[in-house]
């Protein structure tokens, strides 16, 4: 097991390595959690591997999620038992053994709004959900539920309008970074020896009499197609499965609506609690959701036909958000409030129902033509399942002798050791000269792999002071943004290494150019590239801006695109 190094050169091998002619077992298409997950998944089976993405890794919908680990408490009032049941064992495993730097406990609180039947109500369906985590035998870490009266929630969440609540209960799931906990999976896959390449777009598929044989594919960054053969090819690629099966020029089993979510970014001191809060809207739920020095508030649900890419919120959508919070809190939250937007979107298999919010949660993996293998649907927290299921059905194609899924036991990178190194972390403070509150930061951001980080600050003293711009991060988390962990351009590490597009009131344009010339020292990028980068940034915050401040998700839509996707830089070292 190597490092799992997402540097450029290691890119350059990878597609090297997948282009040099031998045949893969495995080939994956799509590198969000599903994809990354299915690649960790073949590659720890003892199989040969390839994972490639068209774009950063994670840069659809597994960078702009709720980002919760949940059972998903509104699927038990759908009693959809078996979907809560395995995301609840999933949520464990996660917290427990594959992830726990990266996926904590996290409370909340949801309000009652009438005596005696809603508290009985809402008690029982907690107390299931309680007791189906605790049934799968991976609940322990996270506390039980406990009611609470009027008093006694207003003490915990002293935000709350007295008026708008009777009591409430109080109970606990989990919050991951999903953009950082993809590139965590695919790093570890790396680690196991999957060949893996961001920037890398399908553009084909090689067929054999009738038989997927392998994909064409172009490096973005050096405009190049190359092909590359494997046995069985896995299709993961979304919200975008329609479209990769065009390619084929088969019909899928199933197919796949968007269903677009927008969250909403504040500012911690803007709402006054030690809990997160789940509310009941009209249609769904919503939840204010605490992310370190801010809070994560969403989400809709409303169907999306129009640009995969870049979903754009409009000022309606941010409207409705803002006002079914302000139903609730005594100090009402306005525009100004606002750090960040950001829309994603869902992969949702359709159905009968028209309306999004009905549609099935749950996956499914199909096999359309010999060679190919497609999966779709689902829901993050169950990703690992997904892929489990995904190569399960390649592996019935390549024959016997392959071993089972063993990744339910195999922790990501920065697990192993974890909770020795949160003990010891004023002891790291004080070797590394920084504030114990930093290396918290770290450990969360990068678990037992904070060695590394810690190693360049140790190196280049200047690295350990806080980015300008964008304080909450240290300058050496965007050098080694860049030389561990695949980050290609600036917008890769403002808006998913860090979290700086949203967590800023300037959506990260003042640490544009102190980041690009921090990445510039790695990537061998000259003056005239690092402007580039800045301006495509720039003009991207500027697009994003512009959308939500339309009426409706055609008006947004244009006004985004107004940006173009960042160009390939002929300068990448490797």
């Amino acid at each position: 097991m190597n490092s799992g190094t997402l540097s450029a050169p290691a890119r350059t091998a990878a597609i090297a390595a997948m282009s040099g002619g031998a045949e893969l077992d495995v080939l994956v298409v799509g590198g969000g959690v599903v994809g990354a997950g299915a690649a960790l998944d073949a590659v720890t089976r003892g199989l040969s591997v390839g994972l490639v993405e068209a774009r950063d890794w994670a840069s659809g919908t597994s960078s702009r999620s709720s980002k919760l680990i949940h059972g998903g408490l509104r699927y038990l009032e759908m009693l959809d038992f078996g979907l809560v049941r395995e995301a609840l064992r999933e949520r464990g495993l996660l917290v427990q053994r594959l992830a726990p730097h990266l996926v904590r406990p996290v409370p909340f609180l949801y309000p009652l709004k009438h005596r005696g039947w809603e508290r009985f109500y809402a008690g029982a369906g907690v107390l299931l959900y309680d007791t189906m985590g605790i049934s799968s035998g991976n609940a322990r870490g996270l506390p039980r539920h406990r009611h609470l009266g009027r008093r006694a929630a207003l003490r915990v969440c002293p935000a709350l309008r007295p008026d708008a609540l009777v009591g409430a209960v109080q109970y606990y799931d989990a919050q991951v970074d999903d953009a950082r906990h993809t590139m965590f999976l695919v790093r570890t896959a790396a680690a196991y020896g999957a060949h893996v390449a961001a920037r890398t777009r399908v553009v084909g598929f090689l067929r054999e009499a009738g038989r997927v044989t392998g994909v064409r594919a172009h490096d973005l960054e050096r405009d190049r197609v190359f092909e590359i053969r494997a046995r069985q090819v896995v299709n993961a690629t979304g919200v975008w499965t329609d479209d990769t099966q065009a390619l084929v020029g088969e019909r899928g089993r199933f197919s796949v609506r968007a269903s677009k979510g927008i969250h909403l970014v504040v500012p911690r001191d803007r709402i006054q609690s030690t809990t997160g809060l789940i509310l009941r809207t009209r249609t769904s739920v919503l939840f204010v959701i605490p992310w370190g020095r801010h809070w994560i508030i969403g989400t809709t649900d409303t169907d999306w036909s129009l640009n995969k890419a870049h979903p754009a919120a409009t000022s309606r959508d941010i409207d409705y958000l803002l006002r079914e919070v302000n139903r609730v809190v005594v100090t009402p939250l306005t525009r100004e409030d606002v750090e960040g937007v950001y829309a994603g979107l869902r992969p949702l298999l359709s159905g009968e129902s028209e309306l999004t919010s009905q549609l099935s949660r749950e996956h499914s993996v199909g096999t359309p033509v010999p060679g190919l293998v497609v999966v779709a649907g689902g829901k993050y927290t169950t990703y690992r399942v997904m892929a489990r299921d995904a190569v399960d059905a390649a592996v019935r194609a390549l024959g016997d002798g392959i071993a089972p899924s063993c990744t339910e036991r195999i922790p990501l990178l920065g697990a192993e050791g974890f909770e020795a190194l949160w003990n010891q972390r004023r002891l790291l403070a004080g070797r590394a000269g920084l504030h114990v509150a930093r290396v918290e930061h770290l450990l969360r951001r990068y678990g037992t792999a904070i060695d590394e980080v810690l190693a360049l600050i140790a190196a280049q003293p200047e690295l350990g002071r806080p980015l300008d711009g964008a304080g909450e991060y240290l300058r050496a988390e965007i050098v080694y943004a860049a030389s561990h962990e695949g980050a290609l351009h600036l917008e890769d590490v403002l808006t998913r290494r860090c979290r700086i597009s949203v967590e800023c009131f300037d959506r990260g344009v003042a640490a544009a150019r102190p980041a690009a010339t921090l990445m510039a020292a790695v990537l061998g990028w000259s003056e005239e590239q690092i402007e580039r980068e800045v301006e495509h940034y720039v003009r991207r915050v500027h697009a994003e801006r512009a959308s939500q401040d339309q009426p409706d998700d055609e008006a947004a839509d244009a006004a985004r695109l107004g940006a173009p996707d960042v160009a390939p830089m002929a300068g990448l070292p490797g």
